[in-house]
């Protein structure tokens, strides 16, 4: 079966080719011109209209009435700006020369996560770090992990020395709040060191015309276990996850989920499931937005974010939080111990 990496590429080709042999509209580098543009290109080629009931055609008249003749590029990127948002999708961005556009659905939530009271009062301003990955044997005998951000590269044989490290502890909590996303081959490669056998990751549909519903049928994608010279954790694995837990990270969560011996613990995932396409209109400006739809094992979209393990759910309390502990973290304790008593 083919690494997830190549099952990305054969989108990106796929999506180019379709752009190839789809017959190109002009239009005109004005006000007018751009907005269309940039909504057409939307209409053709964005994933989730039916999975989040959105009359794009309605959207269009009522942003496309705001454009005028004499509108500043500033004013048009307002415009344009505030129509996309209405996708909640924090994939989806205007890139300019003066500003990015953004939906940043996380702000809306509470934040589940203080970097500074799990350094002070779990980690004790004592832990390794290597290729972002932050890490520690707590006082309860639990390992514990950071990974802040799926942007930074996980060496092989980096990996090898942290669960190295980690691996006389009895039981393990990743943490991925605040983890925005990053690089999809990341997440395979730590996902790889809790899997013994192939693992059913999901599946990937891409566009195959202009219309909203012209997709391909899903296509499975699987994860494969890291080779037998590497370390590999089989012990009980809590994931810790917030509202900031986005993108390539909702990615990492949804497949976690599915192994086992693995539980999620906190808020539901930020979500962002869909992979980016990027194109340009005719001022210049880069459109950024999601194409390609992913589902997880059982068939689910997670655009909107992944929840918890059944019985998990969880928010950080100000009591807890003023008495310096994290309200996560500490049933991310009780859930472990559960999950070794009963393994015995």
């Amino acid at each position: 079966m083919a690494r997830f990496f190549l099952h990305i590429s054969l989108v990106a080709a796929l999506m180019l080719s379709l752009s190839a042999c789809h017959e190109h509209e002009e239009f005109s580098n004005n006000p007018q011109g751009n907005f269309d543009a940039l909504w057409k290109e939307i209409d053709e080629h964005y994933c989730f209209f039916k999975y989040k009931n959105i009359d794009w055609d309605e959207v269009g008249r009522r942003y496309r009435a705001q454009v005028h003749p004499e509108m500043s590029s500033t004013e048009l990127f307002d415009v344009c700006a505030t129509m996309l948002r209405e996708l909640k999708d924090g994939h989806t961005n205007l890139i300019s020369s003066f500003n990015v556009s953004r939906y940043w659905i996380w702000e809306q939530y509470p934040q589940n996560y203080d970097e500074r009271l799990v350094n002070e009062f779990y980690l004790n301003f004592n832990y390794h770090q290597v290729s972002g990955i932050k890490y520690q044997i707590l006082s309860n005998n639990f390992g514990y992990m950071y990974y802040g951000d799926f942007s930074n590269g996980i060496g092989e044989g980096n990996l090898d020395n942290v669960l190295a490290y980690l691996a006389s502890s009895d039981g393990l909590i990743i943490d991925v709040r605040n983890n925005g996303g990053g690089f999809l081959t990341n997440v395979e490669t730590l996902v790889a060191r809790f899997i013994t056998d192939d693992l059913y990751a999901g599946s990937i549909s891409h566009k195959t015309g202009p219309g909203h519903d012209d997709f391909s049928e899903p296509y499975d994608y699987y994860f494969h276990p890291a080779s037998p010279s590497r370390i590999k954790y089989m012990k009980p694995v809590v994931i810790l996850t917030n509202r900031s837990s986005y993108s390539a990270t909702n990615n990492f969560v949804s497949i976690m989920k599915y192994v086992p011996n693995v539980r999620i613990v906190g808020d539901t995932t930020g979500g962002g499931s869909g992979l980016p396409f990027t194109s340009e209109i005719p001022c210049g400006w880069t459109v950024r937005f999601s194409a390609c739809s992913i589902l997880d094992a059982s068939g689910k979209e997670t655009e909107f974010g992944v929840e918890p393990s059944e019985g998990c759910k969880v928010d950080m309390t100000d009591d807890d939080r003023a008495r310096g502990k994290d309200t996560i973290l500490e049933t991310a304790f009780n859930v472990l111990t559960s999950m070794i008593s009963e393994s015995h």
